[in-house]
């Protein structure tokens, strides 16, 4: 059987020529089937989830802290007996929903000093809606095609992060769709979701 190889901005990806469709799409070949439940499922079967961590500078902190968070990540590697995948992913900011607020208190103040400073504000905010900010996310992922297997590793992940001083939780179905455009988008975001095969 005839084997095709993709190289793309993120790695190598080989398909038969069996998997390989005469689509230009590239959803067509990618293999998965479903997402739903925070799970990927895949055409073989195997599902995969993870947590998303939440962000935490911690060379902001003193430097028996830093250590102290770093020997605790260490410890929580190594107890991991199973294959996963560190993953960083932009995410989009929307920041609507502030500017919004603001444009209440504006309409609701009649203090100059203040509508000053909520127009200043508002210049910023709309600076980074033009200058398209993203937020980095940090995810831990696996894979298994038992579910139950699958949820007690999240618990796992979830309470070993949580010893490291790290706040985590299970991945929503909205996560997955956005490392998935990342992956097959370069991290640049797309209004119909897909790539030509040619841009690879």
């Amino acid at each position: 059987m005839k084997e095709e190889t993709i190289f793309g901005r993120v790695g190598v990806y080989t398909m038969s020529s069996k998997t390989v469709s005469s689509s230009k799409y590239t959803e067509d070949w990618v293999p998965v089937k479903n997402i739903s439940n925070g799970m990927i499922e895949l055409d073989n079967k195997f599902k995969v989830t993870g947590v998303k961590i939440r962000p935490r500078n911690i060379f902001i902190l003193d430097q028996l802290t830093q250590d102290n968070v770093i020997a605790a990540l260490k410890t929580f590697y190594d107890t991991i007996d199973f294959e996963f995948w560190l993953i960083s992913a932009d995410r989009p900011v929307d920041i609507s929903g502030y500017l919004a607020n603001l444009q209440v208190l504006y309409n609701q103040t009649t203090d100059a000093r203040i509508i000053k400073l909520i127009n200043q504000d508002i210049e910023k905010a709309n600076m980074f809606m033009r200058d398209n900010v993203t937020d980095t996310e940090y995810y831990i992922l696996f894979k298994d095609k038992n579910v139950d297997m699958l949820q007690k590793r999240i618990r796992s992940v979830i309470l070993g992060l949580s010893n490291c001083g790290l706040d985590s939780v299970q991945v929503s179905n909205a996560d997955l769709r956005i490392i998935l455009d990342n992956f097959l988008n370069g991290g640049m975001t797309t209004e119909n979701k897909v790539v030509m095969p040619s841009e690879f």
